[in-house]
């Protein structure tokens, strides 16, 4: 898609061990009309420059210790945390949503799934809210099919959510939450889940790759579709 050199520019983080960027670019680029740019780890964020930043799928530095430690410390995710506490929106995918836990960006913690192994499989997850940059294309209860990858999914939180904090949940694919259609333990079911603000939001399953009937579904594209509104109001205002 051709973009106006004045549009709107969105980044995708990249660290060592991250595989889903060059996906990531992709289903941004099909969905919104803004640039897309690659951020390597090791470069500071510059905040005044993008509308929203992404933190792609992968093994962020081999996930050594633990998933999105160490990338937690990266020079770029200083400008990150800076750019969403002043409200700039940041979706994290899968590992980036690990990453944006370990960074205090989102409350709770990552732990090994409940079965000690990697899930990669088709997984259903029901719309639980939509008053969220990431989910207002969605409707209320809308049963999405997104793929899952990975070995650490099991969220958990010291304390009881709010439940307005929960976005998506794993649930069975005619909407109902049960422990058969959890793939990985987490608590309440917890799939993808925004900040108290509404402008960070991480998910375990990988919207970049359900954007297209060849990949088997095109659920992804309401994660990208309602990022790219979010972006489109402030100049609608």
């Amino acid at each position: 898609m051709p973009v106006a050199a004045s549009a709107p520019r969105i980044a995708v983080v990249q660290f060592p061990g991250t595989n889903c960027e060059r996906e990531t670019v992709r289903s941004v680029q099909a969905a919104t009309d803004c640039r897309v740019e690659l951020v390597w780890h090791a470069d500071p964020f510059p905040v005044d420059r993008f509308a929203a930043a992404i933190l792609p799928g992968g093994f962020a530095h081999g996930d050594h210790l633990r998933a999105g430690a160490i990338a937690r410390f990266a020079p770029v995710m200083a400008g990150i945390q800076q750019f969403a506490r002043a409200g700039g929106l940041v979706l994290g995918i899968c590992n980036g949503f690990q990453v944006l836990l370990e960074a205090g960006l989102l409350p709770g913690a990552m732990l090994r799934n409940a079965s000690l192994q990697f899930r990669s499989e088709w997984v259903w997850c029901r719309v639980e809210r939509t008053d969220t940059p990431f989910t207002s294309a969605c409707t209320i209860g809308q049963v999405l099919r997104l793929p899952i990858a990975h070995g650490e999914g099991n969220y958990v939180s010291v304390d009881r959510l709010e439940p307005r904090g929960v976005a998506l949940r794993y649930c069975d694919a005619a909407g109902n939450i049960t422990p058969l259609a959890n793939p990985n333990g987490a608590q309440d079911g917890i799939a993808g889940m925004a900040n108290a603000g509404g402008n960070v939001f991480g998910l375990m399953p990988h919207p970049e790759r359900a954007d297209d009937p060849l990949l088997g579904s095109c659920d992804g594209r309401f994660v990208f579709e309602s990022l790219a509104a979010a972006i489109r109001e402030p100049a609608l205002a």
